[in-house]
């Protein structure tokens, strides 16, 4: 096994893989040999309420290196990829020598490719995209996006095919186009040393359901329930893997084993998606198998 590669201090470094795979331990490894900040790159992980459901560093994690753009947003903001650019700038520009951890895909390449300047969707049809997908599902959004966008987005994702449905709507224009015309990237690829944390189908399921027995044990089920009250399936927070499920338990619909059955099976079938995306999008990435991440000595 090789090791891995020498990472120059002034570098950025990104370390992208799927849920569950062991990617912020190995953020928080390089941070901590070589006085970094750990930087947040997951979608759900920036809201307030999840810090046990999200699998969030811990306090204790916290105070071995510091870290940015976790539990910044609150639980009822809109929250974006472009919003997290602009969040991400100061903390580039202060100087953080950052490690940008996380499991979303597009923010790696909002950053890395750059970001269209799409204006924001107006709220009237953000609520129609939310109806008609509720009520008609993903491929009736699907149906009406222009051929090009269709090829380039995940369009087994509902929150991809919303999103193209509302540039198209609320623009007049593809996201493809848009996407023709970004400019030049906060951060290209060739000036970081990224890497992307591979996984095993079978080692990482068996992660993933110790992970959220780990979790129910640490009180995921409080944080649902201190959730219940302002429960909102429409908010961008409440696509946490998990929530529907455990508040789902908490109305009596599912008893807790059904719930937690139900919560496994969506981040494995979640997991699959990061892999695929990260597979195809990430082919310059260094890759580093989650399985032997413990082998890797620490960088100096």
């Amino acid at each position: 096994m090789e090791p891995v590669p020498d990472i120059p201090p002034h570098r950025p470094v990104l370390i992208a893989g799927p849920t569950a795979s062991g990617k912020s331990a190995l953020a928080l490894r390089i941070a901590r040999a070589q006085g970094r900040a750990v930087v947040n790159a997951d979608a759900i992980q920036v809201f307030a309420d999840w810090r046990i459901l999200t699998a969030r560093p811990t306090p204790e994690e916290e105070a071995q290196a510091p870290h940015h753009l976790y539990g910044h947003v609150p639980w009822n903001a809109a929250y974006s990829v472009g919003h997290w650019l602009r969040d991400l700038t100061p903390v580039l520009r202060d100087g953080a020598r950052p490690v940008i951890v996380g499991g979303t895909g597009l923010y790696f390449a909002a950053l890395t490719e750059g970001l269209a300047p799409i204006p924001p969707t107006p709220a009237e049809i953000r609520a129609r995209a939310d109806e008609r997908l509720r009520t008609e599902g993903r491929a009736a959004l699907l149906s009406e996006l222009d051929s090009e966008t269709r090829a380039r987005i995940d369009t087994r994702n509902p929150m991809r095919v919303q999103r193209a449905w509302e540039v198209l709507q609320s623009t007049g224009r593809g996201l493809a186009l848009w996407q023709d015309d970004t400019p030049p990237p906060l951060l290209p690829l060739s000036d970081c040393a990224a890497f992307h944390v591979t996984a095993e189908r079978d080692w990482l399921n068996a992660r993933i359901e110790r992970r959220f027995d780990a979790m129910l044990e640490a009180g995921a089920l409080d944080e649902a329930r201190a959730i219940l009250p302002r429960w909102d399936p429409a908010l961008p927070a409440a696509k946490a893997i998990g929530a529907r499920e455990l508040i789902a338990h908490l109305k009596g619909k599912k008893t807790l084993a059904q719930a937690r059955a139900a919560a496994i099976v969506a981040t494995r079938q979640f997991a699959k998606r990061q892999r695929t995306w990260f597979r195809a999008r990430m082919t310059d990435w260094t890759r580093i198998p989650a399985e032997r991440l413990e082998e890797f000595p620490d960088p100096s």
